[in-house]
This record gives structure tokens, C-alpha cells and sequence, in this order.
């Protein structure tokens, strides 16, 4: 009984020094994760350490990345050249010189189809028109494309540099004045004042780091957009939401515009709304020409990037999805989280990008995206045939002698079915961003096409 009692004595007391080992580890663990929670929650309360004072008058992003270290490593991401299905950018060799210091180029999308070169004869994208690069080097490809030969207006780079600085600088402080002075300059006066690409600047306000519209343009074209929808007096630094601005800060520049006047003002022909024919019609009403086509003597148009256009007519769009949504998903740093500045192609990116709503594999979130842009570009070489063929019909009518009606009525259609086919083609989703739109409007410029064969017949 005795030893029974000693054993007894024994377990107990080695129970319960487990029992107080137990508890002290526990409440080790406990102190652990109270003290991560407390340090997660300064962090989301402080999520930057201001090591220098920003101002409206900073215009280096290098400087901004001292406060937020994170977002300017993403922001330098966008260097990468990485290809796509349907784009994005291979790194090509390219021999340095005085007139263009690269050592690296994009493929150019001339050389890739020559159909291009035939449509936009007598223009300067038939000269140079490359794949597109990252956001670090959208000034740089604009100083030193061949289209510069040409001769480009000050109003280009509203949307290839950190303009914001420059209008300031310009308009003594008046943006809106700025905007209007730089528009009317030579383009290389305008260059000299550009020191670096689109940049926090351009879409953050400095003292609390909310989002802003900067491109008096595009504040000018948004008012007409709500105008319709009736709301008159829209201005969209005051009246756009947090999730209307993680779309408006990118639709300053990627939309199609137009060089009004002789002081060549950027203006966002919307009056008629935001699809491509009403914009067509639009220009239709006020007789606007980009130039005459050096074939066929069309006076034609060439869109440029109405990505803003075409996503405005899709699913994401009309559901409310942003444009930060999918090209700047959110990732988490630490206690909080924030919008991945490595703008890229959600392609190459689309767990982050896509699996916050679409809860399916990334190949199969992949084969979605392919067989849309697939479908979509077996359609846009239909479209491109037919207007290959209106012209060559009209180059024959012209040396056939065939009557000044029939040949203005020809061109006529060839100038709508090939700002139709522009549309589609310039607008760099590949017709994702408005799988149904993007075929009515190549339908549509293929119709035109073949009736501009019949008005010569």
C-alpha cells in the first residue's frame, strides 16, 4: 500500500509539473500572439514611416518610395518585359546610336502584320508601331520612336510622362491652364520639361496619398459622361468614390482621344457616349480627320487606346470591377495590404488577379482567357481581310476611272470600317475586356467594308 501511495505521490507531482511547464509555454504562446496582433494593428494604423516630407511639388517617384519602400519596389517591376498570347513586350537587341540611345526594343507589330502598314498608309504608325512595354518605359519608347520624324505636338505626352509638375509649372499653379499651354508647345520643348514617366504624383495626392485625377482632359470628358447619365456638374476629385477612382486614375490615359483645333487640345470625343460608333458618329458630325489615306484618298482615323471605352461595355465593368482590381490586385505586406503597383497583364498574374472572385484553377482561369482572345483575333483577321480588300478595290476603281460618287462613296466606308476595326485593334485587351462588344464592332466594320466593295460595283 505504501509504495502504492509513493507511485501515486510520484505521478502527481510530475503532472503536474507538466501541467505548470504547459501553462507557462501556453501563456508564452498567448503573449506571442497578442503582442503580433497589437504590432499588425499599429501597422495597419501606420502602414508607412515618413522618413521625408512630401509635397505637391515632388515629382520623383525615388523620392515617394522613401516613405513607401513596398509600392516603389513594385512600381520598378514594371521594367520586366514579359510576353503574353496577344502582348506584351520581348526584349530585343537594338544598336545604340545618337538619334536612339536604347539597346532594347519591342517586336514591331508592323513587321508582324503588314496589313497595318496598308491601312495606315500616309500616317506615321505605318512608319513605327511596337508592342507595348511596361509603364517604366512609356516616355522613354515615345522620345525615341521613328514617328518622331514626323513630327508629333506637345499634347503626346499628357499621357507618356509625369505631366502634373509641368502643368503646375506652366499655368503658375493652374493645372488647367498648364494643360492648355503644353498642348499648344513643340513637342521637344515639352520633352526637355519631362524627367520621368507616369508616377505616384500623377495619381496620388500627396498629403494623405488618396487617389486623384490629374488630366484636366480627362475631367472634361467624365463630366460629359455623367452629364448624359444626368448629373450635371460632375466634378470627379470631389463626386467619384474610392472604387470609381481605382478605375479613373488609369482611364486618364487609356482612352481615345483626339487633337482639337489648332492648339491641338487632347479632348476625349464622348458627347455621344463611350461606344465606338457613337464616338464615330461624333466625329462624323464635326468632320474630323487624322489624315488622308496616301492610297486611297480617304480622309481616315486612327483610334488610339480607349481600353477605358471598351471595359466600360464588359462584364467586369458594368459589375463594378476596377481597373486596380485585376492589373494592381491587392497582396498583403505585413499587417495590411496593399495594390501591387507591378502593373501588368492579369494573364500573368491570375491567381491574384482573377482567384479572388473566380475560385477555379489558374489553368483553367488561363483556357477562359484563351479562348476568348483566340475567337477574337480569328475575327479581327476576318475584319482586316475585308478591309484589305475594300482598298485594293478602291486603288482599282481609281485607275479604272471609275466615277467621282461611287469612289467618295467607297471611301466613305472605308474610313468607318477602318476607325471600327482601329477601335478593336488599338484597345490592347485582345477583346477581353468586352468579349460581345468587341465582335459587334468588328462585325459591324466588316459590313462596311463589303459595302464599300458593292458602292464600286
Amino acid at each position: 500500500m505504501k509504495q502504492l501511495l509513493d507511485k501515486i505521490k510520484n505521478l502527481s507531482a510530475r503532472n503536474a509539473l507538466i501541467l505548470i511547464l504547459g501553462g507557462f509555454l501556453l501563456g508564452l504562446l498567448i503573449a506571442f500572439l497578442i503582442s503580433e496582433v497589437a504590432l499588425r494593428m499599429q501597422e495597419a494604423r501606420q502602414p508607412y514611416y515618413q522618413v521625408v516630407e512630401l509635397n505637391d511639388d515632388i515629382s520623383d517617384p525615388a523620392v515617394w518610395g522613401k516613405n513607401f519602400p513596398v509600392h516603389y519596389e513594385m512600381y520598378l517591376k514594371t521594367t520586366d518585359m514579359e510576353r503574353s498570347r496577344y502582348g506584351g513586350s520581348e526584349a530585343l537587341p537594338h544598336v545604340p546610336d545618337e538619334a536612339d540611345p536604347r539597346s532594347v526594343v519591342t517586336q514591331s507589330k508592323i513587321d508582324e502584320d503588314p496589313r497595318l502598314k496598308k491601312m495606315w498608309a500616309g500616317y506615321a504608325f505605318s512608319i513605327d508601331f511596337r508592342e507595348e512595354r511596361g509603364h517604366a518605359y512609356m516616355l522613354t519608347d515615345q522620345l525615341y520612336t521613328l514617328r518622331q520624324k514626323v513630327g508629333q505636338p506637345g499634347t503626346c505626352l499628357n499621357c507618356h510622362a509625369s505631366t502634373y509638375s509641368i502643368y503646375k509649372e506652366l499655368g503658375n499653379g493652374d493645372i488647367v491652364k498648364g494643360f492648355h499651354k503644353m498642348n499648344s508647345m513643340d513637342y521637344k520643348e515639352v520633352s526637355q520639361k519631362a524627367k520621368h514617366p507616369v508616377a505616384c504624383i500623377d495619381c496620388h495626392n500627396a498629403t494623405d496619398m488618396s487617389l486623384r485625377v490629374t488630366r484636366p482632359a480627362f475631367m472634361e470628358g467624365i463630366r460629359k459622361v455623367k452629364a448624359r447619365q444626368g448629373l450635371s456638374d460632375y466634378n470627379v476629385n470631389q463626386d467619384a468614390t474610392r472604387r470609381e477612382m481605382r478605375t479613373y486614375v488609369c482611364a486618364q490615359c487609356h482612352v481615345e482621344y483626339y487633337f482639337a483645333g489648332k492648339e491641338k487640345t487632347l479632348t476625349y470625343p464622348w458627347d455621344n457616349g463611350l461606344k465606338a460608333d457613337e464616338i464615330l458618329e461624333y466625329y462624323e458630325k464635326i468632320n474630323f480627320k487624322d489624315w488622308t489615306h496616301k492610297d486611297t484618298g480617304a480622309a481616315a482615323l486612327k483610334a488610339q487606346h480607349p481600353e477605358f471605352e471598351m471595359y466600360s461595355q464588359g462584364i467586369h465593368g458594368r459589375s463594378g470591377v476596377a481597373c486596380a482590381d485585376c492589373h494592381m490586385p491587392y497582396t498583403s505586406e505585413g499587417g495590411y495590404k496593399v495594390s501591387d503597383h507591378h502593373v501588368q497583364s492579369p494573364y500573368l498574374n491570375v491567381n491574384a488577379a482573377c482567384g479572388t472572385c473566380h475560385n477555379i484553377s489558374s489553368e483553367e482561369l488561363r483556357t477562359r482567357i484563351d479562348t476568348i482572345q483566340d475567337t477574337h483575333w480569328q475575327l479581327r483577321n476576318v475584319a482586316m481581310d475585308a478591309l484589305m480588300d475594300l482598298i485594293a478595290d478602291i486603288e482599282k476603281a481609281q485607275k479604272a476611272g471609275v466615277s467621282d460618287a461611287k469612289l467618295k462613296q467607297a471611301r466613305a466606308y472605308q474610313r468607318k470600317a477602318q476607325f471600327l476595326l482601329g477601335f478593336v485593334e488599338a484597345e490592347n485587351s485582345t477583346g477581353f475586356h468586352a468579349p460581345q462588344e468587341a465582335a459587334r464592332i468588328l462585325g459591324n466594320s466588316i459590313d462596311l467594308a463589303r459595302k464599300g466593295q458593292n458602292a464600286l460595283r
